[in-house]
């Protein structure tokens, strides 16, 4: 069941990899779109990004990226280009970013999915590192 969650998620990340395991611990499969495999295209990352409530600058991904060799730190570039770049280069994109009817969030970290959950953990889960995320 998927109760309608997605998460776009990189699997080489271990937030990510957290992320998802905590919506699974939760009873919840979701749908996984490995977004360096299938992108979302422009119309679809400007769609979750009014979701968020945010501005695209929230969503870029620095580390591991094109973004100096853009000069996406630049204020010149309007939230259209921003969602371009993106668009052409989806390792921009910062991740994860889960969708939910309740709402769409970049889990980071990743048990701020938690606020996106329908229901509540139902006990404790272990990260990859070994920190623990309790039951609120």
């Amino acid at each position: 069941m998927t109760d309608d969650i997605t998460i776009y998620h990189n699997p080489k990340c271990g937030t990510s990899r957290n992320t998802l395991a905590l919506i699974r611990h939760c009873g919840i499969e979701p749908t996984v779109i490995e977004y360096l495999k299938t992108p979302p295209s422009r119309a679809e990352l400007q769609a979750l990004i009014a979701r968020m409530d945010c501005p695209v600058r929230e969503v870029l991904r620095q580390k591991g990226t094109p973004y100096d060799e853009l000069d996406l730190g630049n204020p010149r570039w309007t939230p259209d280009e921003l969602l371009d770049f993106i668009a052409q280069h989806p390792i921009l994109l910062n991740r994860p970013i889960v969708a939910t009817p309740q709402g769409v969030r970049l889990c980071r970290p990743s048990e701020a999915v938690l606020a996106l959950l329908p229901q509540p953990l139902p006990s404790p889960f272990t990260k990859e590192d070994g920190e623990v995320v309790g039951i609120s």
